[in-house]
């Protein structure tokens, strides 16, 4: 498994250090799920190392700028965006959705979004000018229709 950012696509090991059986405040929180004691060892195996997976991902995103998981999040609504428009049959209006999210993050956070802004800025103006070509060539089609 992986995890993308800005920098970079970064591989999530399932090594972790200390105890996969321990949560972030240390107390044994797996123990403590109604019916974890109803699973069979091996199911309680898995469910320690999911665990500690997440605890190991979670470490690593309270190590990562949120800027850099923010535009990480901003281009995906940008792929959302993106999947609408290009489907056999548009959705603008799914797609103008994603659009107006994207907008508000990127406006909202003007001179915060790290060294990654002027990309995001630009991913924004690009799927702004495909849904307005997208909108002006299906209002044609429809205005020529019989």
């Amino acid at each position: 498994m992986s995890l993308w950012t800005p920098d970079g696509e970064h591989e999530v090991t399932k090594e972790t250090n200390g105890d996969p059986n321990l949560g972030v405040d240390g107390e044994n929180e797996l123990n403590e799920i109604p019916g974890f004691d109803d699973l069979t060892p091996e199911q309680q195996e898995q469910a320690r190392a999911m665990a500690a997976e997440l605890a190991a991902a979670r470490e690593r995103l309270s190590q990562t700028p949120a800027a850099e998981v923010i535009a990480n999040h901003v281009m995906g609504i940008y792929e959302l965006a993106a999947i609408h428009l290009s489907s056999d049959v548009p959705n603008l209006t799914e797609a103008k959705v994603a659009i107006d999210a994207m907008s508000g993050i990127v406006d909202s956070l003007v001179g915060r979004l790290g060294e990654n802004e002027n990309v995001i800025k630009d991913a924004l103006q690009q799927i702004q000018m495909a849904y307005v070509q997208m909108a002006d060539n299906l209002n044609q089609m429809q205005s020529e229709e019989p």
